[in-house]
């Protein structure tokens, strides 16, 4: 309701209104009443915004009417009193008292004798204008071009550079099982004794991860002993019908191992 009086930037009514507010907020005890808080709280957000928007710069603004009304009271001039002599008598040399100028002259020395505030209009400093930046030609697209066609080329040879070492790695490993076998062919060997490297749980991954191309491809078999413990052994070479045949019997699983296992 006092919305108005309240954008006033003579008025205090919006501060009054929230000391007032405060202290009634130390009695709130039900929720209603706190929401009630809430938004009163948002009324008084949205009247101060508009009050700060209503601020110019000098915090003041410059009324022309008032400060004439204010220069005339000084000179000595009675507005009144004016509009009840202008009807009835004429005042030669108009409405001022012949001193009016000279009450005004003694009391603006004071206030130019100050030294004038120093201010620049474009700056503190010469400016000078900006470095043209450097024009980067871009590559011709003949070029990029044929950047990106050498790109697949690159990622396929190093595809092949690691399906080639992973090929080699499979390939020793099945010579040192039929090694193995060949001086003893009587003796088992144990799946994990062939595998686990002590000093090193990756490559002990590793060395599974090579064993299992050779149980894919058919180069070696694991099977169980008495103990119900994993055994490998390499396959023996036969005819292409025993071949197919054992390929298709094939069984592949899959072998989880932590590090407190392998330790």
């Amino acid at each position: 309701e006092n919305r108005e009086a309240m954008l006033n930037s003579k008025s205090n009514k919006l501060t009054e209104a929230l000391e007032e507010a405060n202290r009634l907020f130390d009695e709130v005890c039900q929720a209603r009443e706190a929401a009630l808080d809430a938004q009163f709280l948002v009324i008084a957000s949205s009247i101060g915004k508009e009050k700060a928007n209503e601020l110019h710069s000098e915090m003041s603004a410059f009324d022309s009417v008032a400060f004439a009304e204010d220069l005339l009271t000084f000179m000595g001039i009675n507005r009144t009193e004016v509009e009840e002599t202008e009807e009835t008598e004429d005042i030669p040399g108009g409405f001022l008292p012949s001193d009016a100028w000279q009450t005004m002259g003694e009391e603006a020395p004071k206030y130019f004798r100050r030294a004038p505030t120093f201010h620049y209009m474009m700056g503190s400093f010469k400016s000078e204008p900006p470095v043209p930046k450097q024009r980067i030609e871009r590559q011709k697209k003949a070029s990029r071009g044929k950047a990106e066609r050498a790109m697949p080329a690159q990622i396929k040879k190093m595809e092949e550079s690691h399906q080639e070492a992973t090929e080699k790695e499979v390939e020793r490993i099945l010579r040192i099982l039929q090694t193995h076998f060949e001086n003893d062919p009587n003796t088992p060997i144990s799946f994990f004794d062939f595998v686990i490297d002590p000093n090193s749980f990756a490559r002990t991954v590793e060395n599974m991860f090579h064993v299992s191309f050779l149980i894919r491809d058919g180069l070696a078999e694991i099977k169980l002993d008495e103990d119900e413990l994993p055994i490998i052994e390499p396959t023996k070479p036969s005819g292409r019908g025993e071949e197919d045949s054992r390929t298709g019997a094939r069984n592949q699983v899959v072998i989880s191992l932590d590090q407190k296992e392998w330790k």
